[in-house]
């Protein structure tokens, strides 16, 4: 048995979940050289919801965020998660402006690129595989974890070989709503090491209170690569913690072989932080509580909030539970959609409409219509043709891969950018992000001009008449 590899969530994963991606480069920037000294399998730091945070909260520009990274940190390699076609928008693009990004991000440092699609359709995930390997990544595919029953353990390894036939280096279970058990995982992790001959990694969080036993025995069953948090920012919502699991597999024949004293040293560093988050509201202590709802209804832990803050403001409080019984009703209508974003809020905020108006699909949300028509691509399970009618009604639904009805849209893109480009890859985080890029242009533009305009007076000031 090789040593377990570790990839260290801190910087990406572990913020996102606790303090809604608020860390910034600034405060990253000291520990990271000691960080480059650990010997991690990985360090993810960059994509899932960093690049629109930057943007739109932080005023970073995020490919200056990875530029740094990369120079603090040369001797560790940098992963990124990556939502297939979606990139890191909200909607599919081309394959044209996909491969552009991937060529960028791999250029200004990414090594491993975890790519995952909502609905688990391989077809989303070809081009960012094929892209990644083209510029000399590691892709790696991730597998949406969910329950329900179409997810059988046949499910998972028919899946799994379809990701090793698409080309992938490696595959990542991806327990974002900390729906793994213990022997589930054993089992799980069995069956897909006995069906295909790639690496896998586990990536679970620790909501339920579970992650640290079903990376266990995700070890014993022959996993390559978990993922953990520094214990300052692990636990509750985030992940298991580094310190604990490295300390857990020491002695053994999983040794990760990582130094305990240099993660002490680094765990400091983060207790300052994390002091400083507590201590402004921006780490809410409730988010470190062990919540079992997650298990009890196989819904994520911040879909259960986000159900109940939607009755609230429309004063129906007291249809939660009926809520929560018409989410796996509207579930199966739609395919059984493994529920992350975006399809978590798409059958939660319909499943909030059916019982609030007294009738199922009385009122269709524009993003469920889409979801039923293939917009988002191919459901786990097919849609009743009926069913597909009734909520479509003459409009076609599509059966092909959503992003072959798109167009090539780098060069119009471009065109649209030019005016605030100032590097190649300003186009991207436009694509994706459209008038929120522009705002950051804009500030970034007026910051320079401001700087400019210091400089010139202070030039004035010494300059002779």
């Amino acid at each position: 048995m090789a040593k377990v590899g570790i990839t260290e969530t801190v910087l990406r994963d572990a913020h996102q979940s606790l303090i809604a991606t608020r860390m910034t480069t600034e405060e990253m920037l000291p520990i990271l050289s000691t960080m480059d000294k650990v010997g991690y399998h990985s360090v993810e730091c960059w994509g899932g919801a960093t690049f629109d945070a930057c943007l739109r909260f932080l005023n970073e520009d995020p490919w200056d965020r990875l530029r740094i990274l990369r120079r603090e940190m040369p001797h560790t390699k940098l992963q990124m998660l990556f939502r297939g076609q979606n990139m890191l928008g909200y909607r599919h693009y081309a394959d044209d402006v996909l491969e552009y990004f991937v060529q960028k991000s791999v250029a200004n440092g990414i090594d491993i690129i975890r790519i995952f699609d909502a609905l688990n359709d391989i077809r989303n995930l070809e081009t960012a595989v094929k892209a990644a390997k083209k510029e000399g990544a590691h892709a790696q595919i991730a597998i949406s974890y969910t329950l329900g029953e179409v997810f059988t353990e046949q499910y998972y390894i028919d899946y799994a070989k379809r990701i090793e036939e698409a080309g992938a280096d490696s595959i990542c279970i991806k327990d974002m709503a900390a729906l793994l058990t213990p022997y589930e995982t054993e089992r799980l992790v069995k069956a897909l090491k006995s069906a295909v001959n790639i690496p896998i990694q586990l990536h679970t969080h620790y909501t339920s209170g579970l992650a640290s036993m079903c990376l266990l025995k995700g070890i014993e069953s022959g996993v390559d690569v978990i993922d953990t948090a520094m214990s300052p920012l692990a636990l509750g919502t985030s992940h298991a913690p580094t310190e604990s699991m490295v300390a857990a597999l020491q002695g053994t024949e999983y040794d990760t072989g990582l130094d305990l004293k240099l993660l002490t040293e680094i765990r400091e560093y983060f207790m300052t932080l994390r002091k400083k988050y507590i201590d402004s509201g921006l780490l809410d202590p409730k988010l470190l509580a062990v919540d079992a709802n997650a298990l009890i209804y196989q819904v994520p832990g911040g879909m259960l909030s986000n159900l109940l803050s939607q009755l609230k403001q429309a004063g129906k409080s007291d249809k939660f539970e009926e809520v929560l019984k018409e989410v796996p009703r509207v579930r199966a209508d739609a395919g059984f959609p493994p529920l992350v974003t975006p399809t978590s809020q798409i059958v939660g905020t319909q499943a909030v409409f059916n019982v609030i108006l007294g009738e199922r699909y009385k009122t269709v949300t524009k993003e469920f219509k889409g979801l039923v028509k293939g917009s988002y691509g191919k459901t786990p399970a097919p849609i009743d043709p009926e069913f597909r009618k009734k909520i479509l009604g003459d409009e076609q639904p599509i059966d092909c891969r959503p992003a072959d009805l798109i167009e090539p849209e780098l060069e119009k893109l471009k065109a649209e950018c030019a005016k605030w480009s100032q590097q190649d890859e300003d186009v991207l985080s436009y694509a994706m992000f459209g008038q929120v890029a522009e705002k950051f242009f804009e500030k970034r533009k007026d910051k320079q001009l401001g700087i400019d305009a210091e400089h010139a007076d202070k030039a004035n000031k010494v300059m002779p008449v």
